[in-house]
């Protein structure tokens, strides 16, 4: 480890960057899952998330160069995380208040689990990516979310309470990241970069096995219509049990 490289402090600011703007991802879905547990059983709940999200985090680095060849898994766990935004934002938990406190709290963990199962790919990408091969600064980078992950979900879980807007725009959050996922998937990349030449520009290889990734234009419009389509699809069929007659 030499503390005296400059490209190792750079690695750290960007790494520690990196988890302030990753973190964030994760204490949303935290927030939006436990924002109906009873007080009581809150903290418990983000205590539990963080730790799957951390756990999932550590097994996604030791597999994360395989995960990074496997085409369709992006779009796999961009369509399930678009079923996961859009359940969250209809508030499917407060639907079933004659539900036990023990078993909203188990659904809300399984929730988060399946969210930051799908989220962590990307985070430990960015993570491995930053650490340039340093072992300890990728340690540093799994280590540091925990306390970043508990401490947002905590705040943004009292900030929901006195603001439920802010539910549909995590649930349009989770929306973009989902259609992000898809347009980096690598085999939608292969067949962009046949078919529509102009929606890809090169990356670093570290981001993206094929060195390639959406450009701008493609990869805004998509998040955008990712995110509004969340929104609407949960505003829909929020809207359709009070539509019906009887």
């Amino acid at each position: 480890m030499d503390f005296s490289s400059s490209q190792f402090w750079v690695s750290l600011l960007q790494i520690i960057w990196i988890d302030l703007l990753l973190s964030g991802d994760n204490a949303v879905v935290i927030a939006l899952a436990c924002r109906s547990l009873p007080e009581n059983r809150r903290k418990i709940g983000i205590w539990l998330g963080a730790g799957a999200a951390v756990g999932l985090r550590i097994v996604f680095a030791l597999v994360v160069s395989y995960l990074l060849n496997v085409p369709f898994l992006k779009v796999v766990g961009g369509v399930l995380l678009f079923w996961i935004a859009i359940k969250l934002a209809m508030g499917e938990e407060e639907a079933h208040s004659d539900i036990e406190a023990s078993d909203n709290l188990w659904r809300a963990v399984r929730t988060i689990a399946i969210a930051d199962a799908v989220m962590s790919l990307d985070n430990v990408i960015a993570i491995a990516a930053a650490s340039r091969g340093h072992p300890e600064l990728f340690i540093f980078g799994l280590l540091l979310s925990i306390p970043l992950i508990i401490m947002g979900a905590q705040l943004l879980t009292s900030i929901i309470e006195r603001f439920p807007i802010l539910v549909w725009l995590g649930a349009a959050l989770l929306g973009w990241i989902a259609a992000e996922m898809i347009i980096g998937d690598i085999a939608v990349l292969q067949w962009l970069q046949v078919n529509m030449p102009s929606w890809v520009t090169p990356v670093s290889k570290d981001v993206s096995a094929l060195g390639i990734g959406p450009a701008a234009m493609p990869h805004y419009v998509s998040s955008a219509i990712g995110a509004a389509l969340v929104c609407l699809v949960a505003y829909v069929l929020k809207k359709k049990p009070a539509d019906q007659p009887g």
